[in-house]
Formats: structure tokens, sequence, C-alpha cells
């Protein structure tokens, strides 16, 4: 078998076109090892890299070999020590290749192992994925508004006027102007320089000639050196201003129902979704909202640890949000977006009380908005009501989830990419 080796010198950076060709390839086999990844490991790990297995005979590669039958006498590269015809010594006992017992069901080789840098890991798991809404609904009624220059017009407040725009403009209509005067001119000129150099000069032709290059003199002079046809203004347009900053509220229950695993994996939920916030929007806020029987606005720190609980008021959450966009989040400046986990249980004559905050108050300032409701039983009120809410407004959307494998499919299943 013949096997050919590149010994060339390496640059630096000198596998990046090959890595991505590599990942190209076997982007199947990745995005499966990823997904499993994710499904088993805590979504705070989720910024590391990964190491991906892949089966050796999926990285299999077209070699060249010789046929069969003839004589070849061949030197293996890399030999330093051995010549066509030398005998290897068998190694005394006690030495040679150790590990464990041999088997009996032929040879083998160990998976590929590819290890995923963070940048890569992340791009797997959020691809097919974007937040729904990423350009405003619609920019053309958009209400706030940028100034963008473009050009210049004829009129407009003397504060905006260019002066050299309006100087070059006022020498072209001079130039435009005057060209025919000055050529005629300089014509006439030429004629009665050569009546009076004749010999015997016309009077009458040399008296025309005078008053007509008089004329012409009068007429250059007459051309204004600036008109108001001159003057240029810079030309200042109003255009939509796309948001580029989002604020996400993340409302969890902490009531007694909400057991530690339900919050764990309420908590995960909103780390991996506030991690994918951050990869669209070049500013982002985030605003934590606990609430059992009281909603309190709290620091990341209270929303994931503390150990405050009581009964259940869902609908006292919602009201601190819509409180909370009216003060400091208008959506003329915001990309709003709001996630809500609970286990579903709630006062039935509050969960009505909440359909009709998100419809009326809030679903029309948010971009989207998703629920997840953590059990595992038949779902409660809330989660009937909340039916309601998402037959009404295209852009709330509710999964359930059960463990913590369900995260990254609902994930993905909530943020999938919307059909044009």
């Amino acid at each position: 078998m013949s096997q050919f080796i590149d010994r060339r010198l390496n640059p630096k950076n000198k596998s990046a076109v090959n890595r991505q060709r590599f990942l190209q390839r076997f982007r199947g086999q990745i995005r499966k090892a990823v997904a499993d990844a994710v499904a088993r490991r805590s979504v705070t790990d989720v910024e590391r890299g990964e190491k991906i297995q892949i089966p050796t005979k999926d990285i299999s590669e077209p070699t060249f070999r010789h046929g069969y039958g003839g004589r070849r006498e061949i030197v293996q590269p890399g030999n330093k020590e051995f010549i066509a015809g030398d005998k290897v010594p068998r190694p005394e006992s006690g030495e040679g290749g150790s590990g464990n017992r041999a088997s009996d069901s032929g040879e083998g080789m160990d998976d590929f192992v590819f290890e995923l840098s963070r940048e890569e890991f992340l791009e797997f798991i959020f691809e097919d994925l974007e937040l729904p809404n990423m350009v405003k609904r619609q920019l053309a009624t958009e209400s706030t508004f940028r100034s963008q220059h473009a050009g210049f017009t004829t009129d407009g407040s003397p504060s905006n006027l260019h002066v050299i725009r309006s100087m070059r403009e006022a020498l072209a209509r001079r130039t435009a102007l005057r060209a025919p005067s000055v050529q005629r001119k300089r014509e006439l000129e030429k004629e009665l320089e050569a009546l009076l150099n004749g010999g015997e000069p016309d009077e009458e032709r040399i008296t025309a000639l005078k008053e007509e290059i008089a004329l012409l003199e009068h007429k250059i002079r007459a051309v204004p050196f600036l008109d108001t046809f001159d003057l240029r203004y810079r030309n200042r347009i109003q255009v939509p201003k796309p948001s580029t900053q989002a604020v996400m509220f993340c409302l969890m229950d902490v009531s007694g129902s909400m057991d530690e695993v339900k919050k764990n994996l309420a908590k995960r939920f909103f780390l991996l979704l506030y991690l994918f916030l951050t990869r669209n929007y070049e500013k982002t806020d985030v605003v934590f909202i606990r609430h059992h029987t009281v909603a309190l606005e709290v620091d990341e720190q209270d929303f994931f640890y503390s150990r405050e609980t009581g009964g259940t008021v869902v609908s006292s959450a919602l009201e601190l949000m819509k409180e909370i966009i009216r003060e400091r989040y208008p959506s003329s400046d915001w990309n709003i977006y709001g996630a809500q986990a609970s286990d579903g249980d709630n006062w039935p004559e509050d969960s009505t009380n909440c359909s009709r905050l998100l419809i009326e108050d809030i679903m029309p300032s948010v971009q989207y908005y998703a629920y997840i409701e953590i059990n595992n039983h038949e779902p409660h009120s809330l989660w009937m009501e909340y039916e309601k809410v998402a037959e009404y407004w295209p852009n709330f959307a509710m999964q359930p989830i059960y463990s913590a494998a369900d995260i990254y499919p609902v994930f993905r299943e909530l943020f999938k990419k919307q059909q044009a």
C-alpha cells in the first residue's frame, strides 16, 4: 500500500480551512452529538466546548493501493533501522505492548474524538434558531426615527447652508453664462487689433467693433457673483430607527408547589434563553421577577437561590412586568421579550385575570412571550387560560417540560425559525 505524506511546512492557523471543511462534512453527526451533550449536562456549562466522538467508519477516506499479485519491496515511511530482508527481533519477556486482555472478535479502531471550541459548540446549539420578529414588526410604522444626511437641496434653513457647495454652484453658473460672451469678445478684439494694425483702417467697422465689445463687457459684468439659485442647503431626512437593544423579562414561580427540581429546570431554561438573547442584540437587559403571592423584582442571585416561598398568585408578576415596561422600557425603543416558568398551579380566579392582563396589556408591547409549564400531571387552570392567549396572539408560545432532557428540544421548538 502506498502512503502519501505531505511534509510541507504549515503556516499559522494552518488548519482553519480544513477544520471548517471537516465541520461541514460531518455536520449531521456533530449536531446529533451536540444535542446529546446539551441533554445530559447542565445548561450552566453551555459556554464551554465539547468532545465529539465520530465512528471510524464515518471518517474513512479513499486510498491508493497496489493491485493483487507481483513482487514488491517497500520500506514504510519513517523507518530508520531496518532494510529489506532484516528480521525484527521478538520483544523480551515482560516487554512489548500492554493494556487490556486480547479479544477474539478481530481487529478494530477507536472512534475518532474531535473537540469543538466554545464558539463552534454554541454555533451548533443555535443553528436554525432565531428570535421571532428579530426585526421590528413593521419598520414602516416605527415611531422612532433618526436624522440621516440625504444630499443637498435648494431650500432650507440658513443654519444648514453649505458655503463651499454654494460657491461651487455659483462658479459653475458664472462660467456657463459668461462663456459665450467671453469667447465672442476675444474674437472681436482680435479683429479690432488686425484693423488697427492695417494700412488703411476702416473707421466705421472699428467703431462698430468697439461698441459691440463694450456691450459684451457690460453683459459679462451683469452676471451676478452669487445668486439665490446657487445656494445649497444640507438636506436631512427622517428614517426609521430599528432597535438593537432588547430586554428579557424572566418570571418564575417560587411558591410552595415549586420544588427544587422544578426550580432547577426553570433556571436552566432561563440561562439558555439569556445566552441566546445576548448573541442577537448589541445591548441586552434582563429583569428578574420572582413571585408567590407577591411579586418582587430581584437580582440574579436572589432569583435563582433565594429560599423565600409562599402561595401562588401569578397575576402579581404580570402586574409588576406591565408597570416596569411602562416606566423603563417603552416598546418604541426596546425589543421586549418575556419568559415565564411555572408548574401551572394557581388560584382559579386569578388565572382568568392572568389571561386578561396578557391579552390587553402585555402582549401588545412585547415581541415574543414564551411560557413553559413544568409538571408531570394534567394541565391546571393557568394552562387552559393561556391557551386562549395563544389563540389571540400568534407571538405567544407555550410548551410543557417534564425533565432536563426536554429543555433543549422545547427551547428549539419555541424559538425555531418562522416561515416567511
